[in-house]
């Protein structure tokens, strides 16, 4: 039986049976020979049907944000937020792909027709993690279906009624069966999916472990791997910033979902110039947190997801404390912060040391490091001084020293005063551990199709 503990109240939330082997068998069954006739559905329809999908949605918008609280802690006052930002993603995937998905004619040749079809490749098997449960899912799913595939999706068991819910509105939809499907799983049944031959590609979101994890299943078959894993995200605010935007950005970059995001901002390299106007109001600004019961509006600090998460960032804190950063914010101003709990005061580490667990490992937690830098080169030489590569960020009114920057740092995404948001209309991608493969845009089309040239004498 899969359990999940609601973070809320420590109670038990969902349960579910997780698939059996012939639960798995009559999926991908279904799957495979759903996908035959779906690939050949005119695109014009499947949009249709995921207009449908968004609808059903939205209609069911406030249940799911509901939901979403109980199974991961956001505060409710947030939680509505992942319900709009699936949307926009899903229409805008919608919105791209006719032209993400059109043959790219090759150039005119006498007597010859020569172009390139974006085939889907198959059955596409998605993993996805908690923190974003929706967010993440539709990065892959929506326009894995708009490109031909089938899907069958595996949901945290922290968040199996994401997946439900994603069914539940597909059925509205009028999606024909077997064309999407939710498996509850453990690691067995994962790997078990992973490996049968009617899998066709895996877009897989966690840690850098569990990434590993899949490749190694995947690499015994020739198929693609699209991997979202972890980071430790670098920003840098320049002797030009507008400090009272960069800190309001920052912290709320480094915070919100109380640190558990993958994009969160966690390294902060400051110009000496302006390093202690910026710890101040970021200091101020942080103790304005409300760290509570995720249901009350008025609290805007959840809980970690589970006790032994918020345990391991007190270690990761205790550790980087012992190595030279000074923590600035006073726990005891967080009454609900307890030990044993998933409950866990937000803290900032002042004067980090660059070999310090802050600003060296992924914290997924409310915890961000300040380092005071010297100069541009500085600051970029630490920003790329780390095993990950998700998003970057500076804050500078300067747009021309913000493109060069952005050329030198090892990074998916560089952002120029904002972070922490993902423009569908861009390419979501990680470098270095932070993983392979991309998701939205146009480009995200190219990992969900494989290229098929048709090369045709029209006259002989």
């Amino acid at each position: 039986m899969m359990k999940t503990i609601s973070p809320v109240d420590g109670r038990v939330y969902v349960e579910r049976e997780a698939a059996t082997p012939t639960q798995i068998e009559t999926a991908l069954l279904r799957a495979h020979a759903a996908q035959r006739l779906w690939r050949t559905v005119p695109l014009a329809e499947r949009a249709a049907i995921i207009e449908r999908f968004c609808a059903a949605f939205e209609a069911r918008g406030a249940e799911i944000a509901a939901e979403l609280t109980w199974q991961m802690g956001r505060p409710s006052r947030y939680a509505p937020n992942e319900v709009r930002g699936m949307l926009e993603r899903a229409r805008h995937m919608v919105a791209i792909a006719g032209r993400s998905l059109a043959d790219i004619d090759a150039g005119p040749k006498p007597d010859f027709r020569r172009f390139v079809r974006r085939e889907p490749l198959g059955v596409v098997f998605v993993v996805a993690a908690w923190n974003y449960p929706y967010l993440i899912a539709v990065n892959s799913v929506v326009p894995a279906l708009l490109a031909g595939n089938t899907v069958v999706l595996k949901h945290s068991a922290q968040t199996p009624l994401c997946g439900e819910r994603y069914a539940e509105c597909f059925a509205a939809a009028g999606l024909p069966a077997g064309v999407f499907q939710v498996l509850h799983l453990e690691h067995a049944g994962t790997e078990r999916v992973i490996r049968d031959p009617r899998i066709d590609f895996v877009a897989f979101t966690g840690s850098v472990a569990g990434g590993h994890a899949v490749q190694r299943v995947a690499a015994e078959r020739f198929i693609g791997v699209g991997l979202e894993l972890g980071g430790c995200d670098p920003v840098y605010v320049r002797h030009d910033a507008d400090l009272p935007h960069a800190i309001e950005n920052i912290v709320d970059g480094a915070f919100f979902n109380s640190g558990q995001s993958c994009c969160g901002l966690q390294r902060i390299y400051v110009h000496e110039s302006v390093y202690e106007r910026f710890a101040a109001g970021c200091t101020e600004l942080v103790e304005q947190y409300r760290l509570g019961d995720p249901l009350d509006a008025e609290t805007t600090l959840g809980p970690l997801v589970r006790t032994s998460a918020a345990d391991a960032v007190r270690a990761q804190l205790r550790a980087s404390t012992e190595a030279g950063a000074r923590p600035v914010i006073d726990e005891r101003a967080f009454p609900s912060s307890k030990p044993g709990t998933p409950y866990l005061a937000p803290q900032l580490l002042l004067d980090a040391p660059a070999e310090s667990v802050v600003m060296r490992e992924e914290i997924f937690g409310p915890v961000a490091g300040i380092m005071r830098v010297q100069s541009d080169d500085q600051a970029v030489e630490l920003m790329n001084d780390s095993a990950f590569g998700l998003t970057a960020a500076v804050w500078t009114r300067d747009e021309g020293a913000a493109l060069a920057l952005g050329a030198r740092v090892q990074t998916g995404t560089w952002f120029m005063n904002r972070c922490d948001y993902l423009d569908p209309a861009l390419a979501w991608v990680g470098v270095k551990d932070s993983g392979r493969g991309c998701t939205l845009s146009v480009v995200g089309y190219e990992h969900l199709t494989r290229p098929k040239s048709f090369h045709l004498r029209v006259k002989t």
